[in-house]
């Protein structure tokens, strides 16, 4: 499973002045052996440093903000997406410094593989 949170501005003019975050982080959920195998060097484990192979976590992310990196490399090992699932969540900003009618939106999206 992959998963990122995202977030965006959008103000009185709506879409016009929209303003737009990259992906913070990309989360990476399963099997140790497994996420290592598809994402090599590029997998960052220092929130689980010393799991064993065998086992799950939901801990690890990736060293690059760019889901197309995520989703090519899993396409090159065999996998296919299952499944997606998103959510999202609404805040007006006027404590951030923005007009009394800015609104910053945050998302949360996670897409499941899985390989035959």
């Amino acid at each position: 499973t992959i998963g990122y949170r995202g977030s965006y501005t959008i103000g009185r003019e709506a879409q016009a002045d929209a303003k737009f975050r990259r992906a913070a982080r990309i989360t990476v959920c399963g099997k140790t052996a497994l996420a290592k195998e598809v994402f090599g060097e590029t997998l960052n484990e220092s929130r689980d440093p010393d799991r064993p192979p065998e086992r799950y976590t939901a801990r690890y992310y990736l060293k690059f903000n760019f889901l197309e990196q995520a989703f090519d490399r899993l396409s090159e090992a065999g996998f296919r997406m299952a499944a997606c699932s998103s959510t999202g969540t609404c805040a007006f900003a006027p404590e951030q410094g923005g007009p009394a009618d800015d609104k910053i939106w945050t998302s949360y999206t996670e897409y499941v593989f899985c390989r035959d």
